[in-house]
């Protein structure tokens, strides 16, 4: 209770519930994203950074002058008694589930917004769904979830594909370093497993960024997610608010924590609004979440230089922004150039000197946008 009480500063983030847009909103993935000066002329970007550079701050402050010991030992001795002591069944199980509805589904690659028409996709996902339960077909089941991405290569570009790369390669190289306790690997494969997914969820958070106008239907439908906000105020403070918790998730202890059950608690919200397509779309994700949550921690790394350890937070901050939004406005300019450049970028209001700025104006091709990304051939399914 105490760790899920200081989990609520990040919960209060504004963060739309966070259901993948692509799954239940048009889009268009060639469209050129708002320009990188937009975004940063945009106050309310800034406003969101503030906001968790605070919480960073004060959480790292917490972490090295007010955790005892016997709070630490207590919460490891617990979660030795509780999901962690049977994390790998229960991953195999949420891996197995997934699958398994993937199958029920029908008709798509891995997500469900990557279509196919080749019925034996949806049986090979059903053998991956099989094979995770032994560790001699594990890696077996890693190969297939590589192998569909690559495959799924044939219909959908790159860069669109790059949404479910980490976060396929997370869950692979888990299953694959699963398969062999005696490997150095082993020890690592929760990492490998976390790493996987809060790079996946700091790439997805451009979108909020790049393409706000994704998200306008979803917020026209269901006005309640905004929380009372703005709309031009709350996507981009989302976004911001969803790319540090997802980098939290490869912070200190603390606020790993924190950001596991901050982004748990969110991924659960959403499927109220959103339904069973987000909750089988985020499993592998809140299945990850819920196990850094119990993960027991050891916390003397973090027992000394803790002014140092604050000023790290702006540059670790900056640093993987630059390194994750470097390369999602980078690719998509090497993957389509000057696609739809003739198109204006959609209206946007943004914050700049404390007043309201149309800064951009709709496209025509908005209302043409299909839920589906066009293939590269560039025609409709």
């Amino acid at each position: 209770m105490r760790a899920l009480g200081s989990a609520l500063p990040l919960v209060l983030i504004p963060v739309p519930a966070s259901a993948h847009v692509k799954w239940f909103a048009h889009y268009d993935v060639q469209a050129p994203p708002a320009p990188l000066a937009t975004t940063l002329a945009n106050g309310w970007v800034w406003f969101g950074v503030a906001l968790v550079l605070i919480f960073f701050a004060v959480a790292v402050l917490i972490e090295r002058y007010f955790i005892e010991d016997a709070v630490v030992d207590g919460g490891n001795r617990r979660a030795a008694h509780s999901l962690w002591l049977r994390a790998d069944d229960f991953m195999r199980a949420v891996i197995g589930a997934f699958f398994v509805a993937i199958f029920a589904m029908g008709g798509v690659y891995l997500t469900p917004e990557l279509h196919t028409h080749n019925e034996w996709v949806s049986w090979l996902q059903l053998l991956i769904a099989a094979s995770v339960f032994s560790r001699r077909t594990m890696p077996l089941a890693a190969a297939g979830i590589i192998g569909l991405w690559i495959m799924a290569l044939r219909d959908y570009d790159p860069f669109h594909l790059f949404d479910y790369l980490a976060l396929g390669v997370g869950v692979a190289g888990y299953l694959a370093s699963a398969a062999f306790p005696d490997s150095k690997l082993y020890q690592k494969r929760f990492v490998i497993l976390r790493w996987g997914i809060a790079i996946a969820v700091m790439w997805s958070s451009f979108e909020k960024l790049a393409y706000p106008e994704w998200f306008y239907p979803l917020i026209e439908e269901r006005p309640y997610l905004t929380l009372g906000m703005p709309r031009d105020a709350f996507i981009p403070m989302a976004g911001v608010a969803e790319f540090t918790m997802g980098l939290g998730l490869l912070w200190n202890p603390l606020v790993r924590r924190l950001s596991a059950i901050a982004l748990f608690i969110i991924f659960t919200l959403a499927i109220y609004p959103f339904g069973r397509v987000d909750l089988i779309g985020h499993s592998f994700i809140m299945g990850t979440l819920a196990v850094v949550a119990v993960e027991p921690v050891n916390w003397a790394s973090a027992a000394n230089s803790a002014w140092k350890a604050v000023a790290k937070v702006p540059l670790a901050l900056a640093g993987a922004t630059l390194v994750i939004g470097g390369a999602y406005w980078g690719l998509h300019g090497l993957f389509y150039g000057k696609a739809h450049a003739s198109s204006a970028p959609p209206q946007v209001e943004v914050l700049i000197c404390g007043q309201t700025n149309e800064s951009r104006e709709l496209p025509d091709g908005t209302a043409k946008a299909t839920r589906q990304s066009p293939p590269r051939t560039g025609e409709m399914e």
